[in-house]
């Protein structure tokens, strides 16, 4: 059985196309084809199937799911958290960069120089990353 990743797959119209890894073209994938319980395949997901020749081109049937991309959420699971003792320390340190280096220059009309910018920036990504897990 050939196998290949999902280019894309449109759960709401039923079908989608998977590449094939040997580079014999693309596969039209429709729902039918799908493993029971499965109603719709995430683009990148490694799939094995069988390949019928229909009137519009090659066409994958009884489709089995090798290895799924992992979910936003999943990826996520995997990130470690920082202790809350460094959390708390970082947005403490965020806080007085904010007080003396931004808001001193927003006082005064004008934006903080790039280099200041970049950094806080980077500060306060760090620190939404920890809260968003």
């Amino acid at each position: 059985m050939p196998t290949g990743k999902v280019k894309w797959y449109d759960a709401a119209k039923g079908f989608g196309f998977v590449s094939r890894d040997d580079g014999e073209g693309d596969v039209f994938v429709p729902k039918a084809s799908l493993p029971a319980g499965v109603e719709e395949l995430k683009a990148g997901a490694k799939i094995e199937f069988g390949v019928v020749d229909s009137r519009r081109g090659q066409q994958a049937m009884t489709v089995h799911l090798i290895d799924a991309p992992k979910s936003v959420a999943a990826a996520q699971a995997e990130l470690k958290r920082r202790d809350p003792d460094q959390l708390h320390g970082m947005i403490e340190d965020m806080v007085k960069v904010l007080e003396t280096a931004v808001q001193a220059d927003l006082r005064r009309g004008k934006y903080p120089d790039r280099k200041t910018a970049q950094k806080v920036a980077e500060l306060m990504h760090a620190v939404a990353r920890d809260l968003e897990i």
